[in-house]
């Protein structure tokens, strides 16, 4: 198994590896380009469509804009991402239809080891984030690896999570926690 294979399946492996390095350096190249350039220039859509592959026409990065690798992350119709995300992508994040992201959002998915003897060797494990359609992340949101967020959710700005949320939930602070649910157009209010 390569040392991408097992960072795609969530094993340890060896972010020093050549493989992974160079899907790194050409996505660093990609996102330092993406600095000098808005939305609304004509070179944008090139750059942010070979960063993030298959990212549809009516979603938007905004610039600043920082990742991984970029094609470990998947993102929905109709998803607007704030200035200054940051995506550590190696496990993958997966975003569904109608997200937004405010500004400075950060989604992580590497996790080095709790032995710090192991931290001082290039290797980490990597686990997926996934976001439901409908999500609202505040400003400032950082989310954990590992997290998986529900559909309809909103997440108040500065909140760090570290646990799943389930669909329909307000949830804030540090660590998020869920405050209420919130009814949507199929259910009764209460």
């Amino acid at each position: 198994m390569t040392e991408f294979e097992k960072m795609k399946s969530g094993l340890l492996y060896d972010y020093s590896d050549k493989e992974i390095s160079d899907s790194l350096e050409h996505a660093k190249r990609l996102c330092a380009r993406l600095q000098t350039v808005s939305i609304y220039d004509r070179c944008y859509r090139e750059l942010i469509e070979e960063l993030i592959p298959g990212i549809p026409k009516d979603s938007a990065v905004c610039p600043p804009f920082s990742c991984g690798y970029g094609h470990r992350i998947t993102i929905g119709h109709n998803v607007w991402i704030n200035f200054g995300c940051t995506m550590l992508d190696s496990g993958g994040i997966t975003i569904g239809d109608n997200v937004l992201l405010g500004p400075n959002c950060q989604l992580y998915t590497p996790q080095h080891p709790y032995n710090y003897r192991e931290r001082r060797k290039p290797i980490e494990t990597a686990y997926p984030i996934t976001i439901g359609d409908d999500t609202w992340l505040g400003g400032g949101v950082v989310v954990r690896p590992g997290v998986s967020i529900g559909k309809r959710c909103i997440i108040g700005a500065g909140s760090v999570v570290v646990h799943d949320i389930p669909d329909d939930c307000l949830a804030v602070g540090n660590p998020a926690k869920v405050k209420h649910r919130i009814p949507h157009e199929n259910e009764e209010e209460e």
